[in-house]
């Protein structure tokens, strides 16, 4: 494969992101989009200088000039999309949440499995080179032990019943909208918990406005966060050991930074060199597998998409909150 050929499944504003981002890289190119209609296919492909330009997801899926394709539209669209791609052979990288629930989550995993192409959560947090810095750092110990996790990942929107945020028949809510980030980097770190409590407050539209969520691992450490779509926060990460912590503010789910202080030394600040606007590492490293012949990548693993998924189910069952389509 000399480049990456891509199609992206879905013209958005998250679709844009990801355009924006493959235009960094040189080993990737997108040549196909698809849409529900002709002028909303051509007028993303105007927008980023694509070639092949489709009406229907199908015809994306079937295009043979495609190696993978990155879903980029609602929700409660990810399985069915997937799927679509899957049995035309065409990898697939498809975003967060990467379903409704883990029944769907399931059946995704299985048809990919089933057909032996490649399928990845795109979780592109976790390809980001503060995180994998930080992740590291970690995983040598140099801040100890994990007792303390605390994040959030709050935004205040305005009220609107037909908004995708706020609609229950497309997925909305905070938890899978955005709570999904401090979850999955938790879960990365220590695994899934042996205790979760959380409380949340549904609107009047029925979906999660905001939610508290409070995970407890065998060793006793415990993980705090927040997640909201009517109300603001610090957006900060602080990962606390017996030996340090790292901090991270400010929107820390992006291209940043972080500051790890390690007992009895000076806090070093870390701010590495970033490449297009970050969501193009998650797309290279999808590269990489389709290279190496991999079906799935090892820090995006497909079990433990399905866990998160899992995990995400038990906080709505606690809450009450079930979609129209479960």
């Amino acid at each position: 494969m000399d480049k990456i050929r891509w199609g992206v499944l879905g013209t958005g504003r998250i679709a844009g992101d990801f355009a924006t981002g493959l235009a960094a890289e040189q080993d990737a190119e997108i040549v196909a989009v698809g849409s529900r209609s002709q002028q909303t296919a051509d007028n993303f492909a105007d927008r980023f200088g694509i070639p092949n330009r489709h009406p229907t997801y199908e015809e994306l899926a079937a295009d043979p000039d495609v190696d993978i394709i990155y879903i980029a539209t609602p929700h409660p669209l990810h399985k069915d999309n997937t799927i679509t791609c899957l049995r035309a052979g065409k990898a697939v990288l498809c975003e967060k949440p990467f379903a409704i629930n883990s029944a769907e989550a399931q059946e995704m995993i299985d048809c990919a499995r089933e057909h032996g192409v490649f399928l990845m959560e795109a979780m592109w947090t976790r390809f980001l080179p503060h995180i994998r810095d930080m992740v590291q750092r970690i995983e040598e110990g140099q801040i100890g032990d994990i007792r303390l996790y605390q994040a959030d990942f709050c935004y205040r929107a305005p009220l609107n019943p037909e908004r995708r945020t706020f609609n229950p028949n497309l997925g909305g809510g905070a938890l899978l909208d955005v709570g999904v980030y401090p979850i999955s980097l938790i879960h990365h770190l220590l695994g899934g918990p042996a205790r979760v409590k959380s409380l949340a407050h549904l609107g009047e539209t029925g979906v999660d406005e905001l939610a508290g969520m409070l995970f407890q691992y065998e060793d006793g450490a415990l993980a705090v966060m927040s997640t909201a779509v009517r109300a603001n926060s610090p957006d900060s990460l602080l990962i606390s050991g017996t030996q340090g912590e790292i901090r991270a503010r400010d929107r820390w789910w992006t291209p940043s930074g972080f500051t790890i202080t390690r007992d009895g030394r000076e806090p070093e600040t870390v701010h590495p060199d970033i490449i297009g606007n970050g969501w193009n590492y998650q797309a290279v490293e999808c590269g990489h597998c389709l290279r190496d012949g991999r079906t799935e990548h090892e820090l995006m693993p497909l079990d433990e998409s399905l866990a998160i998924m899992r995990l995400m189910d038990g906080l709505r069952e606690e809450w009450g909150l079930r979609y129209p389509m479960e």
